[in-house]
């Protein structure tokens, strides 16, 4: 399993849990104004007893929520682990470690050739900042050749990149060089 399909996972338990407690709740308010009412006349407010309050029902729903949602984030980020499988990043392939002795071959992820970031950015600004970090001193027109983007696409995607603070350029004569930011090209 992983971690997009736990956390989507997780996710649907804690709404379903909030759900029941949403629903429970107003169960027991029903409960609770239907038999004030009918006792009114009866006893005083003091002798009635309607069953659990609305608002524990609520206060119980989302305190089970928190520590659903909150032992399994302790468990996602590393707090705890689960064995050698079960929540590693999507798309990373796991490699054993070799070792002479069979008994103690671990599984660790492999060691990244790019930036983590490459993994949350846009297919266009990948394909924009990929070349840059492994070739860092492209001018905007190698870009071009590189992505096959039109020559505005280039531009606006670097600008965008640049306002992020991912990359910097350079003028040299009519156009720019580019170069990746400092902490980017210290990940490679």
């Amino acid at each position: 399993m992983n971690r997009r399909t736990a956390d989507i996972g997780v996710g649907a338990l804690v709404a379903l849990v909030l759900g029941a407690g949403g629903l429970a709740t107003w169960q027991a308010w029903r409960a609770s104004a239907s038999t004030a009412g009918m006792m009114e006349g009866m006893m005083t407010t003091s002798m009635m007893n309607t069953g659990p309050s609305p608002i524990w029902t609520l206060l119980l729903a989302v305190l089970v929520a928190a520590v659903v949602g909150g032992g399994y984030l302790v468990v996602r980020d590393g707090g705890i682990q689960i064995g050698g499988t079960g929540f590693e990043n999507p798309g990373t392939p796991v490699q054993a470690e070799v070792s002479s002795d069979p008994a103690a071959t671990t599984s660790r992820p492999p060691e990244p050739s790019r930036p983590a970031l490459f993994d949350v950015l846009p297919e266009d600004e990948r394909r924009i900042l990929a070349p840059v970090v492994e070739s860092p001193g492209l001018t905007q027109i190698e870009l071009r050749d590189r992505s096959d983007f039109s020559k505005s696409k280039v531009s606006q995607t670097v600008s965008d990149l640049e306002k992020r603070g991912l990359l910097y350029r350079e003028r040299q004569g009519r156009t720019f060089r580019v170069y990746p930011a400092d902490d980017i090209a210290a990940e490679r």
